[in-house]
């Protein structure tokens, strides 16, 4: 039976969580992921933990940040004056923002703290830092171009 392998487009059903046992997300309810092993478009550990399954098979794996979403930066926390802000905005610790950069790429902060005159900002992704453990069901092997059989 085929295993999944670098280059092969899967569908797999997921739960993530984290190593408290307290889920952050899960295909559960919803189509499966389906994606491209070894393209990137996952994180790695996600990608380690596919690569040989089966159709059918399941598999938990323990993903380290490192090989997740990495460790957070202090560089990715920045103080921003409350000037800048709508004046009907009141900034609250917890509150998800979206920011734009020079190049207009938009991207997610939280409000990690509110000062007088200023805010805080935590732009690392919000599982950096943190240890991931995916329950993973691969569901199925996409046929690819080299798989395709052609009738004799």
């Amino acid at each position: 039976m085929q295993t999944a392998k670098k280059g092969d487009k899967v569908k797999v059903h997921y739960h993530g969580k984290l190593t408290d046992g307290t889920t952050f997300d899960s295909s559960e309810g919803r189509s499966p992921l389906e994606f491209e092993v070894g393209s990137g478009q996952v994180i790695p550990g996600f990608d380690d933990g596919v690569t040989g399954l089966k159709v059918g098979e399941k598999r938990t794996v323990n993903i380290p940040a490192d090989q997740a979403y990495g460790q957070a930066s202090e560089e990715q926390i920045v103080e921003f004056p409350k000037s800048q802000f709508p004046p009907e905005m009141t900034p609250e610790v917890g509150m998800p923002l979206q920011m734009s950069n020079d190049q207009g790429q938009t991207f997610q902060v939280v409000i990690k703290e509110v000062k007088e005159d200023s805010v805080v900002l935590d732009a690392n992704h919000p599982l950096a830092g943190k240890d991931l453990v995916f329950d993973i069901e691969l569901v199925e092997i996409l046929p690819g171009k080299s798989s395709i059989i052609m009738p004799e």
